[in-house]
């Protein structure tokens, strides 16, 4: 028996998709005149403060997207507004510095048509160490520190519906329920995918919880589980399902290989740097948010879209 030749895609808005990739390349698509850059009145007593936090995050993210110190990209910014008309003043790089560890970052999304698919998965970003050439020569210094994202991704339009920051010793498991309960109540879950990390109680029960489809695989050496909550009965299916079919076709059957897409968005994130340039922990967590904000801004500009052919 032949194995069956792979599907061929092809990419049927090149004209729309070329365009938003030069859009991507310009820097105006970051200032919108309409913007509020003053921060307006809080109400309260003390001093108020200059600049809003779209003026942090916009300078925050003029940061990332060239890997630029703060003094240099008070600078940069500056040297924007003139180019674009903008008579506004720009944060010092204490201003930034400071307002970066409570800042409230937004990061944008467009929805999704329909029930919202989410597909799970994590990484680690460096903050501390040599380099991988100067780890392997010499055997680099004994502290090196990582942070670990945890994303969940939106299928359909491959835009980051949450976020998480931890430390390297958390596991990813623990970490699920946190991302469900970012997506708001009202906002139906159709499946969550993600890899056998994630095959635990508590994750099987969160996601019944949302009355969505769980698409985990079981372990290798999985048993079934007491069927005492929706969550362990939905497990026991799929494993079931994967000792009848074998796990080469549950992977196919249940749409498994989907879960490969968030893998580009993993890459996408290391992109923008394979480092924190922040210190704290706080920072760090807005710096990586920063970053998720600006994936999903070049996201919303147009993504490709593809079809089998054969």
């Amino acid at each position: 028996m032949t194995r069956p030749k792979p599907p061929t895609y092809k990419t049927r808005n090149w004209p729309a998709y070329n365009e938003a990739l030069k859009r991507r390349g310009s820097l105006t698509i970051w200032f919108d005149p309409e913007m509020s850059w003053d921060a307006a009145p809080s109400g309260r007593r003390g001093r108020q403060q200059s600049y809003s936090d779209a003026a942090i995050q916009t300078c925050l993210s003029m940061k990332v997207l060239f890997g630029m110190a703060l003094r240099q990209t008070t600078g940069f910014v500056e040297s924007l507004l003139r180019l674009v008309g903008l008579n506004w003043a720009v944060p010092d790089f204490s201003t930034l510095s400071r307002r970066q560890k409570t800042l409230a970052v937004n990061i944008p999304y467009r929805g999704s048509k329909g029930p919202l698919h989410l597909l799970i998965d994590s990484t680690g970003i460096k903050v501390e160490g040599e380099g991988e050439w100067h780890a392997r020569k010499h055997g680099g210094p004994k502290r090196r520190v990582w942070r670990k994202i945890h994303l969940g991704i939106d299928e359909q339009t491959l835009e980051v519906r949450a976020v998480e920051v931890t430390g390297s010793h958390i596991g990813d498991a623990p970490v699920l329920p946190d991302l469900l309960s970012q997506i708001p109540e009202d906002q139906e879950i159709g499946s969550v995918t993600a890899d056998g990390a994630y095959d635990t109680r508590k994750c099987h029960d969160a996601i019944a919880d949302r009355s969505a489809h769980a698409v985990i695989p079981p372990r290798k050496n999985a048993k079934p589980w007491k069927a005492i909550t929706a969550g362990a009965m939905a497990r026991n299916e799929a494993l079931r399902a994967a000792k009848y079919l074998g796990r080469t076709l549950w992977r196919r059957w249940s749409g498994y290989h989907r879960r490969s897409r968030i893998e580009t968005n993993m890459h996408c994130v290391k992109l923008l740097g394979q480092r924190l340039m922040a210190r704290d922990f706080d920072r760090q967590v807005a710096e990586l948010q920063v970053r998720i904000a600006v994936l999903n801004g070049y996201t919303a500009l147009g993504i490709p879209v593809t079809e089998a052919v054969g």
